[in-house]
Formats: structure tokens, C-alpha cells, sequence
């Protein structure tokens, strides 16, 4: 079983603290994203997105090398995903897509983005297939809906997709033993043996180009990447480089987790403005005070407030106006209704633009229809 077991496995997340991310840089191995890294994406596209400039991507394997080799005229590309699962996507999903997006703009490269359906039936999340492939399409649409390049983004879901995928996957299967999955999974007898053969499907889009692939995902992810970098250059492909995320807190509190099935938890892409109010001001655990006299005496405690957590990742871009909120919350000029409401407008802001492009999606664009889209139907591996 593996050793960081009690944080993350292959079904569940398990942060409690701030000092589980510090544990998983030193058990996975990576590196913390640190200023000179910044400074240097910074130098090459004149600004830094909100999760790297506040760090939420906090870590980190050979981005530091990807860039420098970018420098020297070397192209790279980029690959996330996304399991689709019974539940809706909630914001928390978005995060890898973003960052992902803004890479895209900013070096104009190709995206690849997979929808594994086959995993969340091997891993018993639905009882139904078909109805599994359903939620997929609907994940895939509210994907493209960020506003990816059409042109240059590849969205495919691994079960129409397998015949292309599939001479890749014999090549990746065979390099990986099922102890070696075990050990990094956490696999055991219960497992559907669907599972470890996962491994290898999601390895083999590191593969669609002779390039780097760059990989922003959660750390969870980490470890399929870690096998990939084992066996790549054996293919003559390159290492991938993975971009690592925390993950944003639920409704209840301070690393509790977003879920799916859990309305009371999350704010959905779909929410319209009256749930996210009254989700917020209704289930948004608060670092205010019990009273309002107490509160205007005291002040109120922004590090542990949901609301401030999700201006402070991705929802308040302005670093002084964040500064100002926290800094009035702390002296109590700011009242947890106050800050809630704000919060609730800039969510809205955010997904009232995602909601309308979702309504004119041409999703066919991404998946069949586009310049990438088109080649890559006609992709086979080679070695």
C-alpha cells in the first residue's frame, strides 16, 4: 500500500491541513513552485494567472526545465482531464481547465483534453455504462465552454477514442507490473481489474505529439505521471511535466471537499444566482463572529472564512482589493454578510459567462470537427 495513503488514493482525497501539501511535495517527490519559476513565465507572458500568482498551483515536475527548453526554440503541449461522474461539474472541477486555457493563450498551443468514462464505471461510481457516456458529453460541453481555441483543443472520451488509443496502451501496459501499480494506487482485491489497465490509457496522451507534454492537474494525478516519466524516452517520446493544484474547500469548511452528489457543498456551473445565494449565505462556514456587536469588536477570521477562500483562489483577481477585504473582515468594517454577498456577485460574474457560451457550444468542433480534432482521428502511435 503506499505510503501517502491516509492523504490520497485512487478514490478518495484526504487534505486536512496545510501541512498535508508540504508532506505530498516531499513524498511525491516534486518541487514547490518558487518565484524564480514565476519570474520566468512572467518574463514570457507579461502577466500570471491568479492560481499561479497566488499559488494555488503550488507545485511542481521539471516546469522550471520545460520553460528554459522553450526559450531555446523547444515546443510543448498540454493534457488534463476529467473523470465525468453522476453528480454535476462544480467549480472546484475548473481549476486545472483554467490554468490550461491561459496556457493555451498565452503560448498558442494544443490542448488535449480526456473524458475517461470507462475509469468512473471501473471504480463502481455509476450502475449504469451508457449513463456514465452521458454525463461525459455534458462535461465535455461545459468544458469548451471556457473558451479554448477550437482549432486547437482536442476533446475525446475514451471509449469513442479507444481504437486510436489502444496501440499505445499494449506498448505503456506491458512496461508497468502490477506490483509497481499496487504499490503507487493502492489497488487491492476489491478493485475492479479495469483499474490498473487505466494506468496505461491515461499515460498515452503524453504521447500525441514528439513534444513535451505539460500537465495541469490535481497532485492527485501526480503518480500516473510518475510512471510516465519511467517509460517514456524508452518510446522516444519526451518526460511529461506535470503543474500541481490544491483543492478547493467545500461549502462546510476549511479542506472539507467538494462533492458532486452533495449540493450543500458546492456551487455548480449551472447554479443560477439565487442558488449560489442562498447556498453561500446558507451553507458557506464562516470565520465571523456569533454576534454582530462581536463581530465590529473583534473582527472576523479570514483564513478560515470559505467565502474569502474563494476570492482569494481565483474569484478576486485584484491583489489590493483582496488585501482591502481581508484587512477590513480582520478589524470587523466588514460584516460576513457583507463579504458573502460580494463573493455571491463575483461567482456569478464568473459563471454567467460560462453558462451563456455553454447555451451556443458547437461541441462537435472540439471532439470531431476541428483542425486538431480532425488530425487526431487520424493519429496512430509510433515508436
Amino acid at each position: 500500500m503506499n505510503e501517502y495513503k491516509d492523504i490520497i488514493n485512487i478514490y478518495d482525497v484526504n487534505i486536512k491541513e496545510e501541512k498535508d501539501y508540504e508532506r505530498l511535495i516531499k513524498l511525491f517527490g516534486v518541487k514547490e513552485i518558487d518565484d524564480v519559476i514565476l519570474n520566468n513565465l512572467k518574463y514570457l507572458t507579461g502577466d500570471l494567472h491568479v492560481l499561479l500568482r497566488r499559488k494555488f498551483f503550488y507545485a511542481h515536475r521539471d516546469f522550471d526545465l520545460l520553460l528554459n527548453k522553450y526559450i531555446e526554440g523547444k515546443r510543448f503541449f498540454l493534457y488534463t482531464g476529467r473523470a465525468p461522474s453522476k453528480g454535476k461539474m462544480h467549480i472546484g472541477h475548473l481549476i486545472p481547465f483554467l490554468l490550461t486555457k491561459w496556457f493555451q493563450e498565452k503560448f498558442n498551443v494544443n490542448v488535449y483534453i480526456q473524458i475517461p468514462d470507462e475509469e468512473k464505471y471501473w471504480e463502481k461510481k455509476a450502475d449504469n455504462y451508457e449513463e456514465i457516456r452521458e454525463y461525459a458529453l455534458e462535461d465535455a460541453k461545459t468544458i469548451a465552454s471556457l473558451g479554448f481555441d477550437p482549432d486547437k483543443t482536442f476533446i475525446f472520451i475514451d471509449s469513442e477514442y479507444i481504437k486510436n488509443m489502444y496501440k499505445a496502451a499494449i506498448y505503456v501496459a506491458r512496461e508497468i507490473n502490477l506490483n509497481t501499480a499496487k504499490s503507487v494506487f493502492g489497488f487491492d482485491d476489491s478493485s475492479a481489474i479495469g483499474l490498473p489497465f487505466y494506468i496505461a490509457l491515461q499515460i498515452v496522451p503524453t504521447f500525441f505529439e514528439r513534444s513535451i507534454p505539460l500537465i495541469p492537474c490535481g497532485i492527485d494525478q501526480d503518480p500516473y505521471f510518475r510512471l510516465q516519466r519511467d517509460i517514456a524516452e524508452k518510446f522516444g517520446y519526451y518526460k511529461a511535466s506535470t503543474i500541481l493544484s490544491k483543492f478547493v474547500w467545500g461549502l462546510q469548511g476549511p479542506y472539507t471537499k467538494m462533492s458532486a452528489s452533495d449540493p450543500k457543498s458546492a456551487i455548480f456551473i449551472d447554479d443560477d444566482y439565487d442558488t449560489i445565494k442562498y447556498k453561500i449565505f446558507k451553507y458557506a462556514f464562516s470565520g465571523g463572529r456569533s454576534t454582530l456587536e462581536e463581530h465590529r469588536k473583534y473582527g472576523g477570521n479570514p483564513d478560515i472564512d470559505v467565502s474569502y477562500f474563494w476570492l482569494s483562489v481565483l474569484f478576486e483577481e485584484d491583489d489590493n482589493k483582496l488585501k482591502e477585504i481581508r484587512e477590513k473582515y480582520i478589524m470587523g468594517e466588514l460584516t460576513t454578510g457583507e463579504l458573502k454577498e460580494y463573493t455571491v456577485n463575483k461567482i456569478w460574474e464568473f459563471l454567467s459567462k460560462i453558462q451563456e457560451r455553454r447555451k451556443n457550444i458547437n461541441i462537435d468542433k472540439f471532439m470531431y470537427d476541428g483542425k486538431l480534432a480532425r488530425e487526431m482521428w487520424e493519429w496512430e502511435f509510433r515508436i
